[in-house]
């Protein structure tokens, strides 16, 4: 079972004396094993020590102990060593580790309530140790002693800790003209909300350097160039340093009154896993967090902190009730009295699948291949599902089930990605869908479980990205948070009163089915087909119908001349759908306010994003998918969501369920990359900043209402007012001069963004590439821009066909991507040309075969084995075929250049001084941590001079070419079309030019 929250409290009943005597038996689930002849330890006396600060901040126990075993050796007796005070809101006590260099540590009240780390424990090491909300960093928090030095030779410095969320911070000074103090510094005393500080003694100096960080590696040290504090106060709030300031802290007025407590608590179980959600609660100066407590089971009482109103468990156990109430906490630690107890009763346990756990590598390093599940390769035909489409679309002519492929399809085909050099795969929606035509997985119903018509025995989903990581391939998992089917959504709102079912719509709707629960799988007997509505038809009017003119003929016929009656199928403005949950309006203007709150069409219910029930469904749902181990989200119609939301809501969510499962430096590499349609070719969405891709790369600047609904429409007016001219600006894509610097990431939303205007222009590489470099300054890192020529929407210029432009074209548009700023993407199939000229989509009038979602598993049968990426160890049977084609080894080859070289996956870049009007460009990246320093000249089809760059030795990765750079200049001829050529500067050792990469081929030669 995976560990639920950092910091997890189990309480026992009873006295200490009862705990202590049956100890062994009652804590072996929870506690480590105990020797009960262990010595308490005492203050350390030789070898190896440590000293560990515990926060009382979250507990208020009137006593504490540590719990303790060196590693390699025995634990103390239960509770353990008693903890000393140190200083307001911590204690402290040292250990003696002997020979050991690390330790297992606990923490509890004596009177069986425990702190273990969700289970975990806590592994420490030597020094200075300090343990807070269950987040470990290295400082001492008591550093300086009660007495500060006189204000005349000292400074006071206060921190905000309300951007970079510390629970530890620690100072790293240097009084000017001294030393700087040991790594990390002297820890900083809590202020007040959002808030710390620590005066210094400047040692007579006037000033001094500052630096800060959390005591586990993570800096502020203002972009590399420290800050500059005087003597006196000074504040340093989001880079920004106020000399001789007022104390922030000064008018602050004790809090005392607490959140108001969380309403409408309801427990939902699935299998043995409780998803529990709650409406916020309000506060004076803001709610902080919640404190769960569940009771129920075997193992007792257990009390978990958590950040958001939704909370959920797996591994529980089966066929038991479990009971749960919310506390709401405030950044004074008020307490709201408990909630309502809400309780669920659990079902048996799911088959376990091993645990996953996401790559977490910088995602520029990987190049995309994008696969409709349902349509790639067919591992399983049991699962197999045509629907009540079947027929009518053609496909059951075609003997094409709309659901074919599958997980275990793809898991047999990993090596066919991995031969291409793909090194991330970004799958269509895996939640269970709803609808008519549900094969893409945009039609979500139940957003708490995988489709089982994508799964099959030993290919599940957590097999999947298993299986997809033991190849060091990463998962993206397309999501979606705008709708869902129109069905509803299973745990939020499920509209169950539905239109006449007369004899022309019985083929249609399936007959009322008491106590059947859809799924997607389940065939009727009688008819043969798929239910997909046998649970919710009606087919006359039920008590409580709030659907407006239930039955009546509309006047109006189907596409096949049947009869059509109100409340035939949900609607926004039938009154089917509660406001609560859904919007109630049809989208009037793409380009309004009303695209972010209106439906996009009948078949995708518009949820009500701003509501707090919506937002604790959606964020419980994807938390389970990280909890999976996918490596990032591709998010669907983003732009139909206010941008105040995601940064608000959804992706804080997202990030601190990612940092909560995997750590900081995996969190960071969480791959987000949103949908917004933007299908023009300006750089500005028809003037409407809130439409326009790059809009969705920046945080807020402004605070709005506390209420979501009011907030979407402030932040909509007030960045329409400001206008395009208005918006903030970032050179992170872009070199100065020849040099790569830090990027400033302080203003990133977290969403990164497919280049839609670099999309709309593939028809010619040139525009493309004149469009795409365009938009840069306004996106806060192009470097993370998702590039595709096509997908499963739109060929470039918003086309209806996938890609037709020729193999030429096809060629020198992957060669532009595979080296130009951003992260390369495929769809399925491009590699050969696979269904060019062909109608993407035409729903169920025309059969999947004879569109741009056609199967494509007949052209990777066979086998294939891959012995690195881009390279092909065997193969044989189609696959084989399909491996040989011409753009197959323009494409391998082109990955295993960029793979090559650091400046083509992660550098900026710079036309400056770069002359001939072509696809020209110079990229680098440097990382003085790794060492790592890398300069490419790079020029796709076309002629190209490059002016002002550095003297040196350059490469050429295609062709083997070498060149001398005396005088700064290095002129190009025009390598043709589909061809390029990449110089690299050859900077010895770790930084030595490759060479030519690869063998020749059709284009790259």
């Amino acid at each position: 079972m995976k560990a639920l929250s950092r910091h997890h409290r189990r309480t026992r009943p009873g006295p200490l004396a009862a705990i202590l005597a049956v100890v062994a038996g009652l804590l072996a689930a929870l506690l480590p094993a105990l020797s009960t002849g262990a010595a308490p330890a005492a203050a350390a006396t030789g070898g190896s020590t440590a000293t560990v600060y515990y926060s009382t901040t979250s507990s208020n126990w009137s006593a504490y102990d540590l719990h303790w075993a060196p590693d390699g050796g025995s634990w103390t007796t239960v509770p353990g060593v008693a903890m000393d005070a140190a200083c307001t809101g911590w204690v402290k006590k040292t250990v003696d580790l002997g020979t050991a260099t690390g330790w297992q540590a606990t923490f509890n009240n004596g009177q069986g309530t425990w702190d273990n780390n969700g289970g975990k424990n806590y592994a420490l090491g030597t020094g200075t140790i300090t343990v807070k909300d269950g987040a470990i960093a290295h400082s001492d928090p008591c550093a300086g002693g009660a007495t500060d030095p006189p204000p005349a030779t000292s400074a006071t410095v206060f921190y905000s800790t309300a951007t970079v969320g510390w629970t530890t911070v620690n100072l790293h000074y240097a009084p000017t003209g001294k030393a700087w103090t040991t790594v990390p510094g002297v820890g900083m005393a809590a202020a007040c909300t959002g808030w710390v500080k620590k005066t210094v003694d400047l040692q007579g100096a006037a000033g001094l350097a500052a630096t800060f960080n959390n005591g586990n590696g993570t800096w502020d040290n203002n972009n590399g160039a420290n800050y500059a504090l005087s003597s006196g106060v000074s504040t340093v709030k989001d880079t920004k340093v106020t000399a001789h300031a007022a104390d922030p802290c000064a008018a602050v007025i004790p809090d005392t009154t607490p959140p108001t407590v969380p309403s409408a608590v309801k427990a939902t179980a699935t299998d043995t896993s409780v998803v529990l959600t709650w409406n916020p609660s309000t506060d004076d100066t803001g709610v902080t967090g919640y404190r769960v407590t569940r009771s129920g089971g075997t193992k007792g009482s257990v009390v978990t902190s958590v950040g958001s109103t939704v909370f959920s468990e797996t591994g529980l156990e089966a066929a038991t009730v479990y009971t749960y109430t919310v506390v709401a906490l405030d950044a004074a630690g008020n307490a709201s009295a408990a909630s309502a107890a809400a309780s669920a009763t659990t079902g048996h346990a799911p088959p376990p699948a091993t645990a996953g756990q996401m790559i977490g590598t910088d995602p520029r390093k990987d190049p995309i291949y994008f696969v409709l599940t349902a349509r790639f390769y067919d591992g399983d035909t049991s699962n197999d599902r045509g629907g009540n489409q079947d027929v009518a679309s053609g496909n059951a002519a075609n003997n094409d089930p709309m659901f074919r492929g599958d997980f275990k399809g793809l898991v047999q085909k990993l090596d066919y990605v991995k031969a291409l050099g793909f090194s991330a795969i970004w799958i269509t929606p895996v939640v269970l869908n709803r609808s008519d035509y549900d094969y893409h997985g945009y039609h979500g119903w139940d957003f708490y479980r995988v489709d089982p018509r994508l799964e099959s025995a030993g290919a599940s989903y957590q097999d999947l990205i298993n299986a997809a990581h033991a190849k060091g391939i990463k998962i993206y998992q397309d999501v979606v948070y705008n709708h869902s089917s129109r069905w509803g959504a299973k745990g939020l709102y499920v509209p169950t009163v539905y239109g006449v079912r007369d004899s022309q719509w019985s083929w249609y709707y399936d007959q009322k089915e008491d106590g059947f629960e859809y799924d997607g799988l389940t065939i009727d007997s009688k008819t043969g087909k798929s239910y997909y509505n046998g649970d919710l038809w009606s087919t006359a009017e039920p008590p409580g119908n709030t659907c407006l003119n239930w039955g009546k003929p509309t006047g109006q016929k189907s596409p096949e001349g049947y009869t059509l009656y109100n409340c035939q199928w949900p609607n926004p403005t039938s009154g089917m759908f509660p406001a609560k949950y859904y919007h109630q309006c049809w989208i009037g203007n793409w380009e309004g306010e009303d695209s972010r709150s209106c439906w996009l069409a009948d078949d995708l219910a518009d949820f009500n994003t701003e509501n707090p029930e919506v937002q604790n469904y959606l964020i419980g749902a994807y938390n389970k998918y990280i909890d999976m181990g996918v490596d990032g989200f591709r998010v669907d119609t983003a732009v139909h969501i206010p941008r105040v939301t995601w940064n608000r809501r959804f992706l804080p969510a997202l990030q601190q369920r990612v940092l909560q499962d995997w750590g900081q430096d995996k969190a960071q590499n969480f791959f987000v990359f949103g949908e917004v349609g933007a299908f023009v070719n300006d750089k500005w969405n028809r003037g409407s900043v809130n439409h326009s891709a790059q809009f969705y790369t920046w945080k807020e600047r402004k605070e709005y209402s506390p209420d979501d609904t009011t907030a979407a429409i402030e932040q909509y007016n007030y960045e329409e007012q400001l206008g395009t001219g208005n918006q903030p600006t970032s050179a992170n894509a872009f070199l100065e001069g020849n040099a790569y610097h830090t990027p400033d990431h302080s203003k990133f939303s977290g969403m990164n963004i497919i280049d839609m205007r670099m999309h709309m222009n593939f028809g010619d590489a040139h525009n493309a590439f004149n469009n795409g470099k365009d938009s840069d300054d306004s996106t806060n890192d192009a470097t993370y821009n998702v590039v595709y020529v096509d997908s499963h929407d739109y060929g470039p210029n918003k086309s209806s066909v996938r890609y037709n432009g020729g193999q030429d074209a096809w060629a020198e548009n992957m060669a532009l991507m595979w080296t130009f700023r951003g992260i390369p993407t495929l769809y399925y199939g491009s590699e050969i040309q696979f269904q060019a000229g062909k109608t993407i989509d035409c729903g169920p009038s025309c059969p999947l075969a004879t569109t741009g979602r056609a199967y494509y598993g007949d052209h990777v049968e066979g086998t294939v084995t891959a012995s690195d990426f881009g390279t092909v160890a065997s193969a044989s049977g189609p696959v084989a075929t399909t491996l040989a084609q011409p753009l197959v080894k323009h494409l391998q080859r082109l990955n295993q250049i960029r793979r090559a070289i650091p400046a083509l996956q992660m550098g900026q870049y710079s036309t400056d001084g770069v002359s001939g009007g072509g696809m020209s460009f110079k990229r680098r990246y440097t990382d003085t941590a790794s060492g790592v320093d890398s300069f490419a000249l790079v020029t796709v089809t076309d002629a190209a001079s490059f002016t002002g760059i550095p003297n040196g030795r350059y490469v050429d990765a295609v062709s083997g070419d070498v060149r001398t750079v005396t005088d700064g200049t290095l002129s190009l001829a025009a390598p043709g079309k589909g061809d390029m050529r990449v110089y690299v500067l050859d900077l010895g050792g770790r930084n030595a030019a490759p060479g030519k990469i690869g063998t020749d081929g059709p284009y790259l030669k």
